[in-house]
């Protein structure tokens, strides 16, 4: 049996969308896009939602929206992929690294409270793998030491946190429509916010800083540029196609739900497997283990043909042009490169069934088993 890591369904209709959208010409500025950020908005109950190019993009915009720049500090954890640490670097802040939880790879209050200092102005929290943070206590914390708090949403589509999606608990949520993640856009983002001024801001800065939307010229070309903007926009056929697989996403989220619970009462017990308890609250973007002969079970998974992936097995601090630009040390980060060593990350997607969910479980079990 072979399983793929990852799986996307697109419909028949949504390729034939497409498809009369690349033949209309108007490949941008579309009513897909409007139409995306508009459902996007409601499924995560935020007041304003917008399109971008990736989620790094995201992060980026967001990061100058909030206003950091040289000489401020912004923490970020150290087990997260680089794009949330390189947002902060863009705007010549200086990313601190904070280290985690070993097994749940999320940042904590007691770490974050280690870093803090006169410089720091803002803080990037990553949900990992789909596990809400602990937003209470971060953001009580943030709040009475004025620190701004962006979020990292990339795999956080359907993660919720006390009922309220993520995304809605500081200035920004940014999320990611990378291939591997719950809905693709090919590449592709959005933001959340429910900051108004902070929206406009971002709506600007993603389009060169232009300062009137396409309907709002009275002739073509005509507007100003009041700020430097970007180019990060999303595509109309992107767009579609995102817009396609979010209509039928709390149909599939469930199921990855159902996924992971079946995932959880294989391995329970297994005292070499190290797995979260089971939540609604997550949307399990993967299903991640921690387990010590990690490497090993690579090395098996590809004999046997069984799709993973690892998030992620080296720390931020610990790639060369922060370790170099910084001079980090590896003992500020324990417990991140503890996970960064153990995790490894299982298929969650909608079509894989219980037989497949089963198949893997039994062949990780049984390698344990052997490796004894």
């Amino acid at each position: 049996m072979k399983i793929k890591f990852s799986e996307k369904i697109i419909s028949s209709k949504c390729l034939k969308d497409i498809n009369d959208i690349i033949k209309s010409g108007w490949l941008t500025h579309g009513k897909y896009t409007t139409l995306f950020e508009e459902k996007f908005r409601k499924f995560t109950n935020s007041k304003y939602s917008l399109t971008v190019s990736s989620c790094t993009a995201g992060l980026h915009l967001s990061c100058l929206a909030a206003g950091f720049s040289k000489g401020d500090e912004v923490i970020v954890p150290a087990m997260t992929h680089t794009a949330t640490s390189h947002a902060i670097e863009y705007t010549g802040a200086k990313a601190i690294f904070c280290d985690v939880d070993s097994k749940t790879g999320n940042l904590t209050i007691e770490n974050l409270k280690k870093k803090i200092s006169k410089k720091t102005k803002g803080i990037i929290i990553v949900h990992m793998n789909g596990k809400p943070c602990d937003l209470d206590g971060i953001k009580n914390f943030c709040n009475k030491k004025k620190i701004k708090i962006i979020e990292d949403c990339a795999h956080a589509l359907g993660t919720r946190y006390k009922k309220k999606h993520v995304g809605n608990f500081g200035l920004s949520g940014s999320f990611s429509f990378y291939p591997t993640k719950q809905i693709t856009t090919g590449e592709g983002g959005m933001i959340i916010t429910n900051n108004k001024t902070f929206f406009n801001n971002i709506k600007k800065l993603k389009a060169f800083g232009i300062d009137k939307e396409i309907g709002e010229r009275k002739k073509p070309g005509e507007y100003d540029v009041k700020l430097l903007g970007y180019n990060y926009r999303m595509t109309d056929f992107q767009s579609c196609l995102g817009l396609s697989q979010l209509k039928y996403y709390k149909k599939f989220l469930s199921k990855r739900q159902k996924i992971a619970k079946r995932y959880h009462q294989n391995f329970k017990g297994n005292q070499q497997i190290q797995q979260l308890d089971f939540s609604k609250e997550n949307s399990y973007f993967i299903y991640p283990i921690l387990i010590k002969n990690r490497d090993k079970l690579v090395k098996f998974l590809k004999r046997v043909n069984i799709g993973f992936s690892i998030h992620y097995p080296k720390i931020i601090p610990q790639m060369s042009y922060y370790k170099n630009k910084y001079k980090l040390k590896k003992k500020s980060y324990k417990n991140a490169i503890d996970y960064a060593k153990k995790n490894i990350s299982l298929p969650v997607y909608p079509t894989l069934n219980n037989k497949q969910v089963d198949y893997i479980s039994k062949k990780i079990l049984n390698f344990i088993s052997n490796e004894k």
